[in-house]
């Protein structure tokens, strides 16, 4: 049974950071394709950052990009995402989940995602 667990969220000043994490049974996250998605409130869910299993493979949304670091630790199947200089507009729960198919950026082609976790940033 495959699972996934996010955690790290919270409520931060606009300009702070925060880590989230990936935490991943029933599967091996270095074999797959991990992505973070998000949902800010009355807005469809956008991708944010995704990890492929092969070295170098990363890709940012325009919107992170500079901003937001994803990285994996094998040894512990955890998937990280560090997000510096937070912006209001980054509020939204967040999501991690493994691609099956098609584009990055669209959350159709993936599954087994977790039950988010909230970032709240205040102005």
């Amino acid at each position: 049974q495959v699972e996934l667990v996010e955690s790290g969220g919270g409520v931060v000043q606009a300009g702070g950071s925060l880590r989230l994490s990936c935490a991943a049974s029933g599967l091996t996250l270095k074999s797959y394709t991990m992505a973070w998605f998000r949902r800010a409130p009355g807005k469809e869910r956008e991708f944010v950052s995704a990890i492929g299993w092969s070295e170098g493979d990363i890709h940012y949304a325009d919107s992170v990009k500079g901003r937001f670091t994803i990285s994996r630790d094998n040894a512990k199947n955890t998937m990280y995402l560090q997000m510096n200089s937070l912006k209001s507009e980054d509020t939204a729960v967040y999501y991690c989940a493994r691609r099956v198919s098609g584009s990055y950026y669209s959350p159709i082609g993936y599954v087994y995602w977790g039950q988010g976790t909230q970032v709240t940033v205040s102005s």
